[in-house]
């Protein structure tokens, strides 16, 4: 395991042999497969840990896979190389998702071993990024005896995966008094592009007023960000319909850039992860028409019974497990009912849309007969998502929690996909959009009653059929 630490911890060599810290970077695998689809775009996820001193934080990053954790901690290492105020010997990087829990224990004495020389004269905090460990059994029991009970718990420490292990205990054994005398974003979700990076990275050129919030969107200054976007709107429309077409997962947006189409290989990848996370059990064709089945019925409430059967699932019981499985490593993102209040109704059909557009594309793709994804329910979801991300952001938790957006019913029997949700801000107006059949976004919709303030809320088209 020695051997191994310094191996897949290079920067350590620099410190003993007096060589560019950063150099490492030009051999690193996750580094070198980035560059063959590589458009630019850096994630942002952890930016404040390359510019801000070391502390005690206890962080962990969660995201789906192929979406470009371990690139996210590699690139965060590299600029800490280049510190001046840090020693590359405090930077301690493991490879977790082969390691057992008493491995990881091993890991975490070991690397504070290897590195004894830089707390001379006096010790120096530590700086730790555990790659894929959220689906190692028993990972939390074994950093909260750590941060217990040793230097680590004085230490900056950053996890990352894609689900939680069955036993794990996040909140109770790490997040209660052993994430760091901060409160900042200690549970963090990287997800694939938004419209906004898609747009940085393929479409420079167009206009790109600045982000506003989504309860902003009546205000005077999206007043003058529209009339601004207005000289584009024709190739915005475009570049929003081929974001729609390939996604946001980085070497998807790369491949579609540079080809005009996303590759079978990479969604084969993705296909093959999803089974193995999702439904390992079933035959390969289960993921291609699960997801093309979830995006047909996405604008609408999910009958999760009709659907079970219809797809061959023994029981609702199963294919909830399946859904919930998919939810749980950021594939999709539940919409449940909620009052006019934000509050969730107990025992009401929620609706689900999956996190990323080529997840709707993937089925299709890969399996002959599947039908085509819709591309106004492809944008439903793609605004779901990016208000997701921004509650996710205004309070961390919600979107594990399932009650980052919801939906509502009207009186006058119109459905409000994206219906008011509490947040803690005031003064949040009511945002309305209604949806051209390509995708494509246009104003108007009546106005349902006044919201009420710190909330949000998009008005769709009228339901005329259940799903």
């Amino acid at each position: 395991m020695s051997a191994g630490l310094a191996i897949t911890n290079p920067w350590w060599t620099a410190a003993a042999t007096r060589a560019n810290p950063q150099d490492w970077a030009a051999t690193d695998p996750a580094l070198q497969s980035r560059r063959k689809y590589d458009l630019g775009y850096r994630a942002s996820v952890l930016a404040d840990v390359i510019v801000e001193p070391l502390d005690d934080r206890l962080i962990v990053l969660r995201g789906p896979r192929r979406v470009g954790k371990s690139v996210a901690l590699k690139d965060t290492i590299y600029e800490l190389c280049g510190r001046g105020d840090i020693d590359v010997r405090q930077l301690i990087y493991i490879a977790a998702d082969e390691l057992t829990a008493q491995d990881l224990n091993r890991a975490i004495n070991l690397g504070r071993e290897l590195t004894r020389s830089v707390d001379q004269p006096t010790p120096r905090q530590r700086a730790w990024f555990i790659d894929e460990v959220t689906s190692l059994g028993g990972w939390t029991s074994t950093l909260k005896f750590l941060r217990d009970n040793t230097s680590f718990g004085l230490d900056l420490v950053v996890c990352t995966g894609s689900s939680w292990a069955d036993d794990a205990e996040v909140g109770r054994d790490l997040l209660a008094g052993r994430a760091g005398t901060s409160n900042i974003r200690r549970t963090r979700i990287l997800l694939p592009m938004s419209f906004r990076d898609f747009l940085i990275v393929t479409r420079p050129e167009l206009p790109r007023p600045g982000p506003l919030a989504p309860w902003d969107l009546q205000s005077g200054e999206a007043s003058e960000a529209a009339a601004l976007a207005e000289f584009g709107t024709d190739a915005l429309d475009l570049a929003w319909q081929a974001y729609l077409t390939c996604g946001g997962y980085p070497r998807a947006v790369s491949e579609y850039h540079h080809t005009g189409q996303v590759s079978d290989a990479f969604l084969s990848d993705l296909e093959e992860r999803l089974h193995r996370d999702v439904d390992r059990t079933a035959p390969e064709e289960s993921i291609p028409r699960l997801l093309a089945e979830l995006h047909a019925r996405s604008g609408s409430p999910l009958s999760r019974v009709r659907v079970a059967g219809e797809l061959g699932y023994g029981s609702r019981q199963t294919f909830d497990l399946r859904l919930n499985k998919l939810v749980r490593t950021f594939g999709a993102i539940w919409c449940h009912q909620v009052t006019e209040e934000g509050r969730r109704i107990q025992g009401a059909q929620a609706k689900l849309y999956l996190t990323d557009p080529i997840m709707a594309w993937l089925g299709p793709r890969l399996r002959a007969g599947l039908t085509t994804p819709d591309m106004t329910r492809l944008t439903e979801a793609a605004i779901a998502v990016a208000l997701a991300t921004v509650v996710e952001a205004t309070q961390t938790g919600r979107w594990v929690s399932g009650d980052a957006i919801g939906y509502t019913k009207t009186g006058g029997g119109l459905e409000i996909d994206l219906a008011p949700v509490p947040l803690p801000s005031s003064g949040v107006k009511c945002v309305l959009r209604r949806l051209r059949p390509n995708g494509s976004l246009m104003a108007g919709g009546r106005r349902p009653a006044q919201l009420r303030a710190s909330s949000v809320a998009v008005l769709s088209r009228p339901r005329t059929s259940p799903i």
